[in-house]
């Protein structure tokens, strides 16, 4: 056993470190705040989720066992601890959640590499034939710096970049004593194959080939549905996201999303959907120029009426699972995210934005509840853990055997 006292170290955003014990009181936390069910299913459903130890993917695995009884298995890829450093949060966090699951009697079996690859892939659909039966949801949330095409063995890396010209925008920014500062940066548009390796990363390439290779094992139920979990945004951050790289990848797995949705409807009468859920401070997120600044501008603006993931998410899979109806938009997407485009929301948002500056953003944004969000994700800033009191670090993958 490895034991010691874990301090919240980081470069920006980044921490170098995450909290084992501060990471399981959060997955129980998330746990207990998912509404109870509206009905109980006679048969357990059997799912899939693809990036479940971050995120929207996390609250996805969460609000599927808590709310609609799932069993299965969740992929991810996270680093184990070592002499030196801490596992990855998403390591804690699986390894709490499986444990979670166990208590409540539920099978989930939690698989750790790289999704993008058909081993994966072929270790996903054996364990399913061996051990659960036929899949009925899949849902897909992965956010990955680069991805190797399993056919070509091309490796692509995607980027964060307006498309056409440089874009300007307000962030926000902590220094070595946590003190914020909102700055302009100015990102240098896409160049070269930019966006075709943004896409190729970020795209609807990888969830279709995860449908297509379930499909053609004749594994997926009748009825199965799938969901790819997205994002909009605001249109003062559109020029970073949704018109920009990350943007043409988003568009592109709505088109896959129709077209799944086609061919599934015709083999299983399935169903495909986008989610676009709200905006939600994320270890992706921080990382896209402005997103800081605006979700502790929104926060600012809704205080507790802002909606979790874990709530989203539960509202998801009562569509996914039939206890509410699967309603699209026009282009086919599931749209978690009215409470955050409200226009009176939007307009609140906006008046904060354009006079926010170093000297008036700690009374527009709620800065006390980002800071501890960002350090939530490490495992850090949970209530009822004692950080002066050393944890074991050495904590094991769950056992995928039992």
């Amino acid at each position: 056993m490895s034991e010691r006292v874990i301090t919240p170290r980081s470069r920006g955003f980044l921490f170098l470190d995450s909290h084992p014990a501060g990471c399981a009181r959060l997955v129980e936390e998330m746990w207990r705040a998912v509404p109870a069910p509206e009905r109980v299913p006679d048969t357990a459903p059997v799912a899939l989720v693809v990036g479940s130890s971050a995120g929207y993917g996390l609250a996805a695995t969460i609000a599927g066992l808590a709310r609609a009884g799932i069993r299965g298995i969740g992929v991810s890829f996270e680093k184990a601890p070592t002499e030196r450093r801490t596992a990855t949060a998403g390591w804690y966090r699986t390894a709490a959640l499986a444990e979670l699951a166990l208590r409540n009697g539920q099978e989930m079996v939690f698989l750790n590499g790289d999704a993008f690859s058909d081993a994966m892939k072929d270790q996903v659909a054996d364990l399913l034939r061996e051990r659960f039966g036929r899949l009925d949801h899949l849902v897909y949330s992965v956010a990955a710096p680069r991805r190797t095409d399993p056919d070509t063995g091309a490796a692509h890396t995607s980027v964060l970049k307006p498309i056409g010209e440089a874009y300007r925008t307000k962030t926000l920014v902590f220094d070595g004593e946590g003190t914020p500062e909102v700055k302009v940066v100015e990102t240098a548009p896409a160049e070269g194959d930019d966006v075709e390796q943004t896409v190729a990363v970020m795209g609807g390439a990888d969830w279709e080939r995860w449908v297509d290779h379930l499909a053609d094992r004749g594994l997926l139920a009748d009825g199965f549905t799938t969901a790819a979990l997205s994002y909009i945004g605001s249109p003062l951050t559109d020029g970073i996201y949704r018109q920009g790289t990350i943007g043409a990848a988003k568009s592109h797995l709505e088109a896959t999303a129709r077209t799944l949705d086609e061919r599934l409807n015709k083999l299983v009468g399935g169903r495909a959907v986008t989610s676009v859920n709200g905006a939600a401070v994320t270890q992706s997120s921080t990382a896209i120029p402005g997103i800081a600044l605006y979700v502790g501008l929104l926060r600012g603006a809704l205080g507790e009426a802002m909606v979790p993931p874990i709530a989203q998410l539960a509202d998801l899979w009562d569509r996914l699972t039939g206890v509410q109806p699967l309603d699209v938009d026009e282009d086919g997407r599931v749209r978690l995210d009215s409470w955050e485009l409200n226009s009176a929301v939007q307009a609140a948002v906006t008046e904060r934005w354009e006079t926010a500056t170093t000297e008036t953003i700690t009374r527009l944004a709620d800065l006390d509840w980002f800071h501890a969000e960002v350090q939530r994700l490490y495992g850090f800033a949970v209530p009822g853990v004692d950080y002066s009191a050393p944890t074991n670090t050495r904590i094991p993958w769950p056992d995928t055997t039992s």
